[in-house]
């Protein structure tokens, strides 16, 4: 079976029949008075995952942390970790420990103080604690800023703090809450794999909650869609933005265009899709949809060539316009306007610094993509 985009590690215990989740939300419902924030919910997660609740805001991602970590208990359904069922256990109690997008820093204690802080709660011997203490900032690179205090460390050092703090404990779960958010994009883009290679490391299971597709994409194993306290599909990254399993998640995730029709006439895998505006699509694989099925025909904009020619052979073909054009420097997006008024994303890579082929503005274009380029979506 060919696979969908890169193998990052040979770590799938979900395709393994005789696995068991480490993580499970049965049937899971919270409600805050007549507002339902989760909706019989239910999700496994593996022991050592590195799994990510992915949403807009308000759609039930940081309530299904808190309940794990204790803070807010189920209107109904259990929660399960290891087997064990969490309902009634205190937070203090469960092996889970929870990392805020604030960091929460006590900021009259040395970054030392601020690491060993819950293990001395806990009772932990004095030169227990010394030896876990340093070993966590070796592990976090900051054992030279053991002595300073929070304001004295930029963003980035403050976040590793917040983190290393969170596994001092070794818990045998790591919970994130936005845990980059207050951090600028470049710093947000290094410590994506810092956390990855950190959770590597321990062997812990992350479990981080984001608004931010690309953080999912890059950080997790498998990635939870939700939507108004559901789960839409639940999938690794290159699942759901190659095979999206709806209309909701192909648009939630990164860019796409959508063609609306109905399936004219089926050819064993592939089919014939007439659109609705007058654009007739060739599809290598259209699924179980039947003839006469209402669809929508999916693509992700890098799969789609522009020229200012037009391409000889092939199925989909399409003139349009130049609308608009981005220059992002890695890549170029460009804005096409068919004749039927539809506007269709299409990027192109900048492999080099110029160009054989420039287009600018309102210049005549086509567009093409080959058959198995798109996904062919039912609902």
């Amino acid at each position: 079976m060919k696979s969908l985009g890169n193998i990052r590690r040979e770590f799938a215990p979900w395709n393994q029949p005789d696995a068991k989740p480490y993580i499970q939300f049965k049937n899971v419902t919270k409600r805050f008075g007549d507002f339902t924030a989760v909706n019989n919910l239910s999700l496994s997660i593996y022991e050592r995952e590195f799994f990510a609740l992915l949403g807009a805001s308000g759609c039930g991602k940081s309530t299904l942390l808190r309940m794990l970590a204790g803070f807010e208990e189920p209107t109904s359904g259990q929660i399960l970790l290891d087997g064990q069922d969490l309902r009634g256990i205190p937070p203090y109690r469960r092996p889970v420990n929870m990392m805020f997008q604030s960091y929460a820093l006590f900021p009259h204690m040395t970054v030392e103080q601020n690491i060993g802080f819950g293990l001395k709660q806990d009772g932990m011997a004095k030169a227990d604690i010394d030896t876990r203490v340093a070993e966590m900032l070796k592990l976090v690179k900051l054992s030279q800023f053991a002595k300073r205090k929070p304001h004295q460390l930029s963003g980035g050092q403050r976040q590793r703090v917040a983190l290393a703090r969170a596994v001092a404990k070794r818990p045998k779960v790591l919970l994130l809450d936005e845990p980059l958010g207050a951090l600028d994009k470049k710093l947000r883009e290094e410590t994506q794999f810092e956390l990855m290679d950190l959770q590597q490391t321990l062997g812990l299971t992350f479990v981080v909650v984001t608004h931010d597709q690309e953080e999912a994409m890059t950080m997790a194993d498998r990635i939870a869609i939700l939507d108004k306290g559901e789960v839409m599909q639940v999938a690794t990254p290159a699942e759901v933005y190659e095979a999206p399993g709806s209309r909701f998640v192909a648009d939630f995730v990164g860019n796409i265009n959508m063609f609306e029709g109905k399936v004219a006439e089926r050819d064993g895998a592939g089919a014939t899709i007439a659109s609705a505006n007058g654009v007739t699509i060739r599809t290598a694989n259209a699924g179980d949809a039947p003839a006469g099925t209402e669809v929508t025909f999916a693509i992700r904009p890098e799969k789609i060539k522009v020229s200012s020619k037009k391409p000889e052979g092939g199925d989909n073909v399409l003139e349009g316009e130049v609308y608009d054009i981005a220059y992002l420097g890695d890549m170029t997006i460009f804005h096409v306007q068919l004749g039927n008024g539809q506007v269709v994303k299409a990027s192109s890579l900048n492999a080099t610094r110029g160009t054989e082929d420039p287009l600018s503005w309102d210049d005549k274009a086509w567009i093409s993509f080959r058959n198995d380029a798109g996904v062919v979506l039912t609902r």
